[in-house]
């Protein structure tokens, strides 16, 4: 009896080594390929964002690029995109991402970038990784739970080479899919694949991501109290985003049917808005702006303007996804507020940038993660404080609607709802 238990042990210890080197083995592979892919959609980005902003003109396509994005999904064959939604949505069922997804948000995120839309890139990171991943599942024939995994693998390593957060990109694909549980069997190869993919990003000239907080006061009662407010106001900042980008999106859809209507109308608008501020600091991702924000510098209504924008290309079609607006908008909502009450106003951009990216993917540990990677280890209470806050008061409200609230954030309730 005894030789049989040892025998039966020795063998799953042996399924178990064998399991553990084949996720070592292919989410290396996966790190180096999509580290390079996230490296060139980088660089791409990156450079019609320089060719526009050099070239204002450019910015006459904002009522034609939307339209063209919908007939290039329609060409396609692919009219009901499902975006970050889909990806989610496959993890926790048994829904299928189309391997054409992949391509189509590369080219119409760079076009979005290039035409002044104002939309991020980590959503689309999101979707690029999970459709590679996905489809490197199927090709060796991965069952249904470990092809599961290897979405959330892609998306760490794409996450991670395109943003330069490789501990925060490993987390955030656990974390973001069902709020309460965490998958903790993707840890390992989502590390690997996050920190290879980077190391590969780097070496092809996409740099980390970094801010320098100018003043850090101590930690205590009076600041501890200033932070709270922050984060309590943040938190009901990240409702208002996802409430505007939801409301938006089912108001156009039943009074403007047309999807090339929509998209036309949509462009116009934000190309209007666009020349009615006179700069295009509202446009692309807005990464210059958040580094006004941490020197302290911001207009009044700057986070709502941008949510104007975002919501309103969003809302045409424009892809790219929602995460650097995000991070726009809770920087200056955070120095704004910092400037009226007098308290550290680098500080709170950096604040406000972490406690509305938690509020708005429902992801407290990445949120905290994402801090102290962009921000240092120096103003961490202050981090943690406001994330945790933030969480709260956001309610279930989200970016994805695909994601699940598995636990209450208020009891340790099993709920299993949808976010609003």
């Amino acid at each position: 009896m005894d030789q049989k238990r040892l025998i039966k042990s020795l063998n799953h210890n042996k399924d178990r080594m064998f399991t553990t080197l084949r996720w070592i083995v292919f989410s290396f592979i996966v790190g180096v390929v999509l580290g390079i892919i996230g490296a060139i959609f980088y660089h791409g980005i990156k450079g019609v964002t320089a060719y526009r902003l050099e070239h204002p003109w450019v910015l006459a396509l904002l009522p034609i690029g939307a339209v063209l994005i919908r007939l290039m999904y329609h060409l396609a064959n692919y009219d009901n995109d499902g975006g970050t939604n889909l990806v989610l949505s496959a993890i926790h069922s048994d829904d299928n991402i189309p391997k054409r997804m992949s391509g189509l948000i590369f080219i119409s995120t760079i076009f979005s970038h290039f035409v002044g839309a104002s939309v991020g890139r980590e959503g689309a990171a999101l979707q690029l990784g999970g459709s590679i991943g996905n489809s490197v599942g199927k090709l060796f024939r991965f069952n249904d739970t470990d092809k599961k995994t290897m979405i959330m693998v892609g998306m760490s390593a794409v996450f991670s080479a395109l943003f330069g957060t490789p501990m925060a990109a490993a987390i955030f694909s656990m974390e973001v899919v069902s709020v309460g549980i965490m998958h903790y069997a993707a840890l390992l190869p989502c590390v690997i694949a996050s920190f290879v993919a980077r190391g590969v990003a780097i070496y092809l000239g996409a740099p980390n991501a970094s801010y320098t907080i100018e003043a850090i006061p101590s930690f205590g009662l009076g600041s501890g109290l200033e932070t709270a407010f922050l984060a309590i106001l943040c938190g009901l900042v990240s409702i208002l985003f996802c409430a505007s980008l939801h409301q938006s999106d089912k108001l156009a859809k039943k009074y403007l049917k047309n999807p090339y209507l929509r998209a036309l109308i949509g462009g116009s608008i934000a190309l209007v808005l666009t020349l009615l501020v006179g700069d295009q600091s509202y446009n692309g991702a807005g990464v210059d702006y958040i580094i006004d924000c941490m020197d302290g510098e911001t207009d009044t209504f700057a986070f709502l303007i941008k949510i104007l924008f975002t919501v309103i290309c969003i809302t045409a079609g424009y892809k790219g996804g929602e995460i650097v607006p995000s991070f726009f908008i809770g920087a200056s909502f955070g120095c704004m507020f910092g400037s009226m009450i007098g308290f550290a106003p680098s500080l709170c951009a950096a604040i406000g940038m972490g406690a509305v990216f938690c509020g708005v993917t429902n992801s407290p540990i990445t949120s905290f993660i994402i801090c102290l990677e962009l921000f240092g280890m120096d103003a961490a209470p202050y981090f943690l404080l406001a994330i945790a806050l933030s969480y709260m008061v956001s309610g279930y409200y989200g970016l994805y609607s695909s994601q699940k609230i598995v636990y209450s954030k208020y009891k340790s309730n099993y709920i299993n709802t949808q976010t609003k």
